[in-house]
């Protein structure tokens, strides 16, 4: 059994869960601990105690532990990538250049630990000076996903190490395979013991005594609105730091003009690559008149040459749904557009077993067409590989269909007027813009975030980290 990692020990818990391959659901990948509150509890002790020595460590110190995580990380992304697609179901080739960027992330932020940002300036007072500083929070608390079980965590523990803050981990219990792999590698990094700790467990159970201890200084959460809106309320009322992303309902504006090469890949690899389980996943293809009959036909024949199949057999496009609750959820979706006037256009049909009898979550993509943004299918995040089609009679429109969500987190555009891109640019009511390219997709060394309720505080990734990471100090000293 894979145990937790509290205060530089791997501690057994009190219960455990099995892992499941969700291609093939006979397989287990392993047996996983899982903490209960004391031992959420002992890992914020640890974190606490180790937090004067470690705030105060040399950059030097720290970057040399996160280029080490960062190189060995690099150097297993074939044996991550594959355990990676193994417990959460993306293809392979995704699971490795998952596992790629999340070792970039880590040399990125080795770097930013010698780059600490500060200033020196003069005071409008004579005599006096002004120093501007960064320093660390804390305790933070990490509590993150079950789709990109490498790439979140990492971009989250390396800013928060980076700028000398102690860690405590709390993965979705659905994929703890990578994160404990995660925990391995820092746990060899050269960290102090406490500086970095993993509680694999479930939320109910160990969350309050995450949230609610004074020590935690800071959370920062990659999930539900739901969830995240509890966080808040936690944090909130005591004070704590808190960050959250939320999700998205991601439209991809499709207009007359475009390419529609360029556009039916937009829209494909946008919403149906990764299963469509991503926050930044284009689940509404808002298409202008003209080109929307060959537009729909055009990603209908796309659809038809992938193959879903195992996530680690070669040839998979699309792989497993990453659970049975996940894949219920997908098919109470595409009923209820159906319920509501929805046209199934293409698939939204489950498999039991793929071609080789494997028993796994086996979801056909599935477009919607002859839907209105007034559907539930357009309001609410499915997370899963469905996408819908708006029609909009021009540019105006799509503009304001697309920005009439609740959500904010990517926006895309295909158009070869550069008229329009600049207008869409500067309104789409998004934290990420994309024009003629995906929206799913982003830079690890750059700002990642959105706008209404799909994000909450500070912008994740790139050297924007350091707002949510640190506090700022403002020192005056006379002559």
């Amino acid at each position: 059994m894979q145990r937790n990692w509290i205060g530089g020990e791997w501690l057994a818990g009190p219960d455990s869960l099995a892992n499941i391959n969700p291609s093939d659901t006979r397989d287990v990948i392993g047996e996983y601990a899982l903490a209960d509150a004391a031992q959420a509890t002992l890992a914020v002790s640890a974190a606490a105690g180790a937090f004067p020595a470690w705030s105060l460590s040399h950059p030097q110190q720290r970057f040399d532990v996160l280029d080490a995580a960062g190189t060995e990380i690099l150097a297993r992304r074939a044996e991550l990538g594959d355990l990676l697609a193994r417990e959460e179901g993306k293809t392979l080739p995704e699971a490795i250049g998952e596992v790629v960027r999340a070792g970039q992330i880590f040399k990125f932020f080795a770097g930013e630990a010698l780059r600490t940002p500060g200033q020196v300036l003069p005071s409008v007072r004579p005599g006096i000076g002004v120093e501007i500083t960064r320093e660390a929070l804390g305790v933070v608390c990490l509590i993150t996903p079950w789709n990109f079980p490498v790439a979140i965590p990492a971009w989250k523990i390396a800013p928060a190490l980076a700028y000398g803050n102690c860690v405590v981990l709390k993965p979705a219990e659905l994929v703890p395979g990578s994160a404990w792999a995660l925990a391995d590698i820092l746990a060899r990094s050269g960290l102090p013991a406490g500086v970095f700790n993993l509680v694999m467990g479930r939320g109910p159970e160990i969350g309050p005594a995450l949230l609610d201890d004074p020590r935690v200084a800071a959370v920062s959460f990659t999930g539900s609105v739901a969830t995240g809106q509890k966080i808040m309320q936690a944090c909130l009322s005591r004070g704590a730091k808190v960050q959250l992303e939320m999700g998205g309902k991601n439209p991809l504006i499709v207009l007359d003009d475009a390419d529609l090469d360029v556009a039916v890949n937009c829209a494909v690899q946008g919403a149906f690559y990764s299963t469509g389980q991503r926050c930044t996943a284009s689940s509404r293809f808002i298409v202008t008149s003209g080109i929307h009959d060959r537009f729909v036909a055009a990603v209908v024949a796309r659809l038809k040459a992938l193959k879903v199949d195992d996530a680690r057999k070669t040839g998979t496009d699309i792989g497993p749904v990453v659970d049975a609750r996940q894949l219920a959820i997908d098919l109470e979706y595409i009923r209820m557009a159906q319920d509501e006037g929805a046209t199934l256009a293409f698939g939204g049909s489950y498999a039991e077993k793929n071609v080789d009898g494997q028993p796994g979550f086996y979801l056909t993509p599935a477009l919607l067409t002859q839907t209105t943004n007034t559907m539930r299918i357009n309001r609410e995040e499915v997370f899963g590989p469905v996408a819908s089609v708006v029609q909009a009679q021009d540019y105006d429109e799509a503009l304001m269909l697309a920005n009439d969500t609740p959500f904010g987190l990517s926006s895309g555009i295909c158009t070869t007027s550069l008229k329009l891109a600049t207008h869409f640019k500067r309104h789409a009511q998004a934290g990420m813009v994309m024009v003629n390219a995906p929206t799913a997709g982003a830079d690890y060394h750059v700002p990642f975030g959105g706008r209404k309720s799909s994000s909450y505080g500070a912008r994740e990734q790139g050297s924007y980290a350091a707002e949510f990471y640190t506090v700022v100090k403002t020192a005056y000293t006379a002559a």
